[in-house]
């Protein structure tokens, strides 16, 4: 190279450089002075310098951009998901549920469950006394907290002797009588006078009062000492509860029907009697009723709560236009009608009522809550018995296959309708006007899971699998009809005037 050249291309770079630095002071004298600024899209530096050996420096200059940084985010977790349950694999889920972490009690390994002694079954700790002189409101508020649902009645605070309970049931029938639902008898009408003198003004009154109005089963008790076979037969017959008492007659203990259920379903393992029953279905054991008692859904919460009361009920089905099932009403339902400020809703619909009882649960728990209270006819007793114990329900309504409704959806702003049903309609002289719209309903095709059930077809409750399980090792047990009739004919019978007013609104098929 000619050397008298380097000075001149010492400079051309000098020279370049200046540029360089007159244009950044350009550009940056730019940007201060526009209004607004402009937002450009961000490009790679590039080194003005000539020649190639910068490219390091070029590459440390570089700014990555927004997009380019969500290049290499991480993958969506629903990218990594796995396949969703076909229909037909959820129905089979659901009919064979798996058996869960159940794992043998060293308390009944190797034991017959006829062995086992119904004192092992309960404790102390689940009784809640009241006495009889006590008022209703103090009973009622023992009775939402009791784990058994009914509360003891005893003379005076130092016996442990029962004389009568309080339940749900109970409270219903009081609550029927205090809002004017409950048409007395001649030899009642003193007291509904007393009892309505009494709650107009706000007084109080006490149980001893109202025992009449409770036309109660008898007491029946039976020694913590006698074997589970013993209480099955009572319980397997249509008694809802035992007391459970020691050698000296006091009460240690109540067994109910869902505490024996619950027992054989968590002990079942133990017990290979019981537990080959569990994967069979409802169908072929042939148990349950096929009398059904239901609601319409549109109908006021007061025909519920004295069709419940009548026939000696704890519960019924709300089923809409269709009889499809869309929901549960039972006698502890009416803890949510004790206070004042709830009355206005004996007026709305059933299914009103049900939203009211789901969106307090929903507070309650932190969840949405919808239990589900049928099944089908396939059904395995161990989903049946699993569904009992978990929403410690009584009974659980059997369906078929969903029958679409007459109205389309159900809904009560549409007016009731007729029963889409095979049952033969009612002589005409019995038939009774519908039920009045309700002024505030929320539709049955509007509820969580009401097109997941099915037709009403039968009920299966917490008596027919005792009585199953009874009958199952050699046992005897009363037929559970005979019990259910003596309810009925031991229900009060001031409720029927109401009841037959409201006949259009609900469904009765023996």
């Amino acid at each position: 190279m000619d050397p008298s050249q380097e000075p001149t291309s010492r400079d051309l770079k000098d020279t370049r450089a200046a540029s360089s630095t007159s244009l950044a002071s350009a550009v940056s004298n730019s940007s201060a002075s526009s209004k607004p600024p402009v937002l450009t899209q961000r490009s790679p530096s590039v080194s003005i310098s000539a020649g190639s050996g910068n490219n390091s420096a070029t590459k440390s200059a570089h700014r990555q951009s927004f997009v380019e940084g969500l290049r290499n985010a991480p993958s969506s977790p629903r990218s990594q998901r796995h396949p969703s349950f076909t229909q037909a694999a959820l129905q089979e889920l659901l009919n064979h549920p798996p058996a869960g972490n159940k794992h043998a009690n060293p308390r009944f390994a190797g034991r017959d469950w006829r062995d086992v002694s119904i004192g092992e079954l309960v404790s102390p700790e689940d009784i809640r006394w009241i006495e009889l002189d006590s008022s209703i409101e103090e009973a009622t508020m023992l009775l939402l907290k009791s784990p058994t649902n009914v509360v003891l009645v005893r003379e005076n605070p130092d016996t442990e002797i029962a004389v009568s309970t309080f339940d749900f049931t109970d409270l219903n029938a009081y609550l029927l009588v205090v809002v004017g639902l409950a048409k007395p008898d001649e030899d009642q009408l003193e007291l509904f006078n007393f009892i309505l003198s009494k709650a107009q003004p706000g007084e109080q009154i006490s149980l001893r009062d109202v025992q009449p109005l409770f036309r109660k089963e008898s007491l029946v008790d039976l020694s913590a000492g006698e074997d589970l076979t013993q209480a099955i037969q009572v319980l397997g017959s249509g008694i809802h509860r035992l007391l459970v008492t020691s050698h000296r007659g006091q009460v240690v203990g109540i067994a109910s029907q869902l505490r024996i259920v619950e027992f054989f379903w968590n002990e079942g393992v133990n017990f290979p009697s019981i537990e080959r029953l569990y994967p069979v279905v409802l169908r072929d054991l042939g148990i349950g009723a096929k009398e059904i008692i239901s609601v319409n859904s549109d109908a006021p919460l007061s025909d519920a709560l004295t069709l419940m009361s009548n026939e000696g009920l704890t519960s019924v089905a709300v089923v809409d236009n269709g009889l499809n099932v869309v929901g549960n009403i039972s006698t502890k339902d009416v803890r949510h009608l004790t206070s004042s400020s709830n009355a206005h809703l004996l007026n709305l619909s059933c299914m009103n009522f049900i939203s009211v009882i789901l969106n307090e649960r929903g507070v309650e728990k932190g969840r949405d809550v919808f239990p589900v209270f049928y099944v089908n006819p396939y059904s395995t007793l161990a989903h049946t018995v699993g569904k009992l114990v978990a929403t410690r329900s009584h009974r659980m309504w059997v369906v078929e296959s969903a029958s679409p409704s007459p109205s389309a959806p159900a809904t009560p702003l549409m007016g009731p309708q007729g029963f889409a049903s095979s049952v033969p309609p009612p002589a005409p002289a019995s038939v009774a006007p519908p039920s009045p719209v309700p002024t505030s309903a929320v539709p049955a095709s509007a509820m969580a899971g009401a097109r997941l059930s099915g037709r009403l077809s039968g009920v299966i409750s917490l008596t027919d699998v005792l009585n199953m399980f009874a009958r199952s090792t050699g046992l005897n047990p009363s037929d559970p009809g005979e019990q259910r009739a003596r309810r009925r004919r031991s229900s009060s019978s001031s409720v029927r005037p109401s009841l037959d007013s409201s006949r259009a609104s609900l469904d009765i098929r023996r």
